[in-house]
């Protein structure tokens, strides 16, 4: 990094910054992943920062001790990492962590966010002019809010520059570990995963979510019998005209439907439910892929590898390896100290 973060007994600071009403996770997860990496050799003092150093109410009711308040927060930070806690610029914790971002941005090694903690660092004017993301649900409100900020909606997380920001909770061990593996190599991120049960590089973005709980409560009648159509069984037949005569409809009018109230093409969104099927298979069994193609509707074991990494960044049977790595086996080297 060209700013030098480090302190003067050797360690680099890690703040995670967060007020009331954050996930839990959003602050616990990447908290956990850098505290390990600590203990591990990484050299972090890793603390958690609020607004006045109160204790941060999470919206499941936990209360985390902070160890500073975020304006008395001075640099160098290596990693200062914001926790998504309320969307509205008025919201009570929003300004001061976005205040403290605009002032200790330019004394930090790297500037992140969890979920819609992207809000603060897109009112800090930190995210104008970048690419970023945000958990999917607020992805279209913050392209909306902030039109200089690139919204990147299937992102697990997006560096521009110096500047990271993660999807929604479980995302931000994903950008933890990724921090982690940039500031001291994929060996020892891979053992901090492998100790907390994880993926050091989850095999797919946000599309990974079920398009189906995504897509589920659309008002369109004609929509819906085509959404449950699907949804009930991939392996029919759901080209554009099949779809246009169960909702009866013209082809032209469900494309425009898809678009309006999905933001995809149908064949897009077939595809997407396709692919999650077959996920569910390749996880559940042990199927070969070819049996596993033909019940969720591709024609080939080709047109199913294709989809996946337009859908997945990956392939079948790499997905399936990646689930399913080997059992039983201890990471080298002895048991880190987890309490």
């Amino acid at each position: 990094m060209s700013i030098s973060s480090a302190r003067d007994d050797g360690h680099r600071d890690v703040v995670v910054a967060a007020g009331d009403g954050a996930v839990l996770l959003d602050v616990a997860g990447p908290l956990q992943v850098f505290a390990l990496a600590g203990k591990l050799g990484a050299g972090y003092r890793v603390r958690l920062a609020s607004p006045g150093g109160r204790p941060v109410q999470t919206r499941e009711g936990v209360q985390l001790a902070a160890h500073t308040a975020v304006e008395t927060l001075a640099g160098p930070v290596h990693i200062l990492m914001v926790a998504g806690c309320d969307t509205s610029p008025a919201g009570g914790a929003q300004e001061p962590l976005a205040r403290a971002v605009r002032r200790l941005h330019e004394h930090c090694a790297v500037v992140a966010s969890v979920c819609i903690g992207a809000f603060v660092l897109a009112e800090a004017g930190l995210l104008d002019g970048r690419r970023a993301t945000t958990h999917w649900a607020f992805c279209r409100e913050l392209a909306e809010r902030y039109p200089a900020v690139t919204v990147e909606s299937d992102g697990i997380f997006v560096r521009d520059g110096r500047v990271f920001t993660a999807a929604g909770v479980t995302a931000g061990i994903d950008l933890a570990l990724a921090l982690v593996e940039q500031d001291h190599g994929p060996a020892l991120a891979r053992r901090v995963a492998h100790w907390l049960v994880v993926f050091l590089q989850r095999p797919a973005g946000q599309s990974q979510l079920s398009v189906r709980g995504r897509t589920r409560h659309s008002r369109q009648s004609a929509l819906r019998v085509v959404l449950d159509a699907v949804a009930e069984q991939p392996d029919a037949d759901h080209s554009l005209d099949a779809m246009a005569a169960r909702a009866s409809v013209s082809p032209r009018h469900l494309s425009r439907l898809f678009t309006q109230v999905l933001g995809t093409s149908p064949g897009r969104y077939v595809q997407q439910i396709r692919v999650e099927a077959a996920q569910q298979l390749l996880e559940a069994g042990d199927d070969p892929v070819e049996v596993v193609a033909k019940q969720c509707g591709f024609r080939s074991v080709e047109t199913m590898r294709r989809a996946f990494h337009s859908v997945l960044g990956t392939s079948p049977t790499e997905y399936r390896q990646q689930l399913h790595p080997g059992l039983g086996r201890r990471p080298p080297g002895s048991a880190p100290p987890l309490g």
